[in-house]
C-alpha cells in the first residue's frame, strides 16, 4: 500500500510510538529525536534519507499499532546509525552492482543485520519485518555477509514492495528532498548523534544487545586520518594489475576469433584475498593490538566487506593458527616473545587460498623476509616517536631493519600526548 487517499498524517499517534521506543531504548533516544517526519504518501510504510528525514505513509500510521510503529521507527533509525546508505555505495562500487534490484537486494541485507537481535524486551516486531531466518540465513552477520549469503529469487520475491529509503541502501528516491532540502542533519551534526549513541551503549553496555555493542565499539573510536590512509593503500592493492586476476575458459577470449580451431581464456577478475599479519610481540601494546584489531575491521571494509576473503595471523616469535575472518573480537590475539614475522608472512602464504595482498601491522621490531612476497605488501607501521624505543633487552646494541622498499608504509597510531 502507498497510502494514497489517506487522511491527514496523525502525528500525535506517531511521535507517541517514537516516545515509546525512546522509554524502551533509552540509548537510542538521542538518535530518535534527531529524525525530522515529513508526510508522504508516496512512501509504502516508512523510510529514511541520508539526511536523517523519515518518510511517513498516513495510511500506515493510521492501520499500526503504537507499538509496532515504534520498532519502525527503531529499525528505521538503524538504518542511519550503521550508515548502511554509506556501506552499500561502497559495496556497489567495489563490487560493480548497479540498477534497482540490487539496492532492493542490499535493503533486505541491511533488514537482516538489523532485525535479527532489534525486537523484544518491550519493542514489538512490527508485521512483516525481515529477518536472517524468513530466508533460511545464519543470525548475527553483517550486510556485506549476507549479500554474499542470498540472491532475489522465490525466497524474497514477496518482498519486492520494500523501500526503507535511501538511508537504507543509498539509492536516492523521487519523494526525499536531497541534501538542499529543509531540516536535513550536516554531516557533522550526524556524527555527533552517533557518537552520542555509542558513548551511551558503552556506558552501559549490558543494556544493549551484541550487535549494538559491537557497533559502538567501532563508532566509538576517533576517526584516524591515517586509516584513511591504510584503506586506500589495501584498495590501491587489491585493485592493481594482478591482483585477483585469473584465467577462465568459461568466456573465450575475443582474440580466439583471429585464431581458428584455438581457444584461449579470457583475463577474469575476482574477488582479492588479504591476509593480515599481527604482531603480537612483548614490544607492542594492548592498545596498539586493540587497533589492531580495529584496522582488520577497517581492512575487510575496504575490499567490500567480504570477511570470508580475509585471514588474520597472528605472530611473535612464531606463527600462530591462521584465522577467516569472522569477527575481529573473536581472534585470539596470542604472543607477548619476541618478534620475527617472516614466519608470519610464510603461514600467511601456505594458507588454504594465497593472498593477493599481505597486510603487516607491526610496530617494526623485526626481521622482514630476505625476498619479496608473490604478492603485494601494505605494513601497517605502529609509530611512538614520543616513547623511548624499547629494543631486544638482551641486545642493547639491536637496532631493527626498516620495511623493504617492496612494501607500502602507512604509519598508524594515536597521536602524542599533550606536553
Amino acid at each position: 500500500m502507498t497510502g494514497e487517499g489517506a487522511g491527514a498524517l496523525d502525528r500525535d499517534k506517531l511521535f507517541a510510538a517514537r516516545l515509546h521506543a525512546a522509554r524502551v531504548r533509552p540509548y537510542l533516544a538521542t538518535a530518535l529525536f534527531a529524525l525530522h517526519a515529513v508526510e508522504s504518501r508516496r512512501v509504502p510504510t516508512m523510510g529514511v534519507d541520508r539526511y536523517w528525514r523519515v518518510y511517513v505513509s498516513p495510511a500506515f500510521v493510521a492501520r499500526t499499532p503504537v507499538e509496532e510503529l515504534a520498532g519502525v521507527w527503531v529499525h528505521e533509525v538503524s538504518h542511519l546509525l550503521r550508515d548502511h546508505h554509506g556501506r552499500s555505495d561502497r559495496f556497489a562500487r567495489v563490487h560493480g552492482l548497479t540498477g534497482a534490484a540490487e539496492r532492493l537486494r542490499m535493503n533486505i541485507a541491511a533488514d537482516c543485520e538489523i532485525n535479527d537481535d532489534v525486537f523484544g524486551d518491550g519493542l514489538v516486531r512490527p508485521g512483516g519485518a525481515v529477518d536472517p531466518a524468513a530466508l533460511e540465513l545464519p543470525e548475527g552477520r553483517l550486510m556485506e555477509d549476507y549479500l554474499g549469503l542470498f540472491r532475489l529469487g522465490l525466497r524474497t520475491h514477496h518482498l519486492a514492495w520494500l523501500d526503507c529509503g535511501s538511508g537504507a541502501d543509498g539509492l536516492d528516491r523521487a519523494w526525499e528532498l536531497g541534501p538542499d532540502g529543509a531540516h536535513g542533519l550536516s554531516e557533522q551534526e550526524r556524527d555527533a548523534v552517533r557518537f552520542r549513541v555509542a558513548q551511551g551503549i558503552i556506558g552501559r553496555p549490558g543494556d544493549a544487545p551484541r550487535g549494538w555493542q559491537r557497533w559502538a565499539k567501532e563508532a566509538f573510536h576517533p576517526p584516524q586520518p591515517w586509516r584513511e590512509l591504510l584503506g586506500a593503500a589495501v584498495r590501491s592493492a587489491t585493485s592493481g594489475s594482478g591482483a585477483g586476476e585469473d584465467y577462465t575458459y568459461g568466456r573465450p577470449a575475443r582474440r580466439s576469433a583471429g585464431l581458428p580451431g584455438v581457444v584461449l581464456p579470457s583475463l577474469r577478475r575476482r574477488p582479492p584475498r588479504v591476509g593480515v599479519i599481527i604482531d603480537t610481540s612483548g614490544s607492542v601494546s594492548d592498545e596498539e593490538l586493540g587497533s589492531a584489531l580495529l584496522e582488520v575491521a577497517a581492512i575487510s571494509r575496504a575490499v567490500g566487506g567480504r570477511r570470508d576473503l580475509v585471514t588474520v595471523v597472528p605472530c611473535d616469535a612464531a606463527a600462530r593458527t591462521v584465522h577467516t575472518l569472522c569477527r575481529a573480537e573473536g581472534i585470539p590475539l596470542l604472543g607477548g616473545g619476541g618478534t620475527d614475522l617472516r614466519t608470519g608472512f610464510a603461514a600467511a602464504l601456505r594458507a588454504g587460498s594465497r593472498p593477493d595482498v599481505i597486510v603487516a601491522l607491526t610496530d617494526g621490531q623485526t626481521p622482514w623476509p630476505a625476498t619479496r612476497p608473490p604478492c603485494r605488501t601494505v605494513v601497517g607501521l605502529f609509530s611512538r616517536p614520543w616513547a623511548e624505543p624499547s629494543w631486544d633487552e638482551d641486545d642493547p646494541a639491536y637496532v631493527p631493519d626498516t620495511p623493504p622498499d617492496w612494501a607500502h608504509v602507512v604509519t598508524i597510531g594515536p597521536a602524542p600526548p599533550a606536553p
